[in-house]
């Protein structure tokens, strides 16, 4: 049994990425080495990217038009998100989360701690996320262990049992115009921001090209994994970072909403953030892995970037 210590209560972007964009973007990713830390297997190809068709309900992944249940619940989530994400709130919960005070644990003792979690804002999938997270492609890549939504304990007692709202879901910037590109977005109009002169222009609070790390994002379960990782002195390089933070951020990375806000590191580490998504995103299938046999493999590069025991 596994033990913790709890310590309190709690490129240019155009409009739209098409297949042959991806692609492109995919083989100039694959030059990049970032200090030789993410250079690629020789196995590594294009051909790893044939992807199946369908979610595990049997449509299209991130269809949020389709008719069902499940669509109507994510529906629903995404009208509270939407709502209740405001500048104020994201100031608040960054200030409270990055003291990180709600426990002492590895990074394998909380994907255990999954187990518990399912993501309602999750049109593709409704398997606990310590599933999702370990259902990969191919275990060779290093850059897999980037696919860390451990930030999803926020949704438990020991740390807070935030709403999911406030956990899961796209993310988005706060403190300027909400873009159409964000899912659902006709409910924004409820959000106090929303006609908040300082907060209602295209660059609201900040200036063009300021770079995504003076951007504040909706809070969630990305942003709380970055403070985690940032602060526990994690040697993964920026792009890991970049990942972590911004994994969910789909107005930009399949819409290109936002690039404004990119400085050139950004753009830099979005070619990695692309490739990243094709593994994040069309692993979300019911075909299931052993999680103990693959254990070995993550914990051997777990304790390359992380620390042995890390601060919640």
């Amino acid at each position: 049994m596994t033990m913790m210590t709890i310590l309190a209560k709690q490129p240019s972007l155009g409009s739209q990425f098409d297949e042959k964009s991806m692609h492109t973007v995919t083989e100039e990713a694959k030059k990049v080495a970032l200090n030789g830390e993410f250079s690629l297997p020789k196995e590594f190809s294009h051909n790893e990217f044939t992807t199946p068709e369908i979610n595990s309900f049997g449509h299209s992944f991130r269809d949020y038009d389709v008719e069902s249940e499940r669509q109507k619940d994510v529906e629903e989530f995404y009208r509270l998100q939407h709502i209740n994400q405001t500048y104020d709130f994201v100031k608040k919960m960054r200030e409270h989360y990055q003291k990180l005070d709600k426990a002492e644990m590895s990074i394998w003792e909380c994907c255990e701690l999954l187990n518990q979690v399912v993501d309602e804002s999750d049109p593709d999938l409704d398997e606990p996320q310590i599933v999702t997270n370990y259902n990969l492609l191919k275990p060779s890549e290093k850059i897999i262990l980037m696919k860390i939504d451990h930030g999803k304990i926020l949704l438990l007692p020991q740390f807070g049992e935030l709403p999911q709202w406030a956990v899961v879901g796209d993310t988005f910037p706060v403190g300027c115009a909400f873009d159409e590109a964000n899912i659902h977005h006709k409910y924004f109009k409820y959000n106090p921001d929303f006609k908040n002169p300082t907060y209602s222009t295209k660059e609201g609070v900040y200036t063009k090209r300021c770079g995504l790390n003076n951007v504040m994002m909706s809070w969630g379960h990305d942003d709380y994994m970055y403070l985690v990782a940032k602060k526990n002195g994690s040697t993964l390089p920026s792009a890991g970072l970049f990942i972590i933070r911004y994994h969910s951020f789909y107005a930009l990375h399949k819409e290109g909403a936002y690039a404004h806000l990119m400085n050139d590191e950004d753009r830099e580490n979005l070619k990695w953030l692309h490739v990243f998504n094709k593994y994040d995103l069309y692993s979300k299938n019911k075909v299931l892995v052993d999680v103990e046999k693959v254990k070995p493999y993550y914990q051997s590069l777990i304790e390359k970037y992380f620390p042995a025991k890390l601060k919640w």
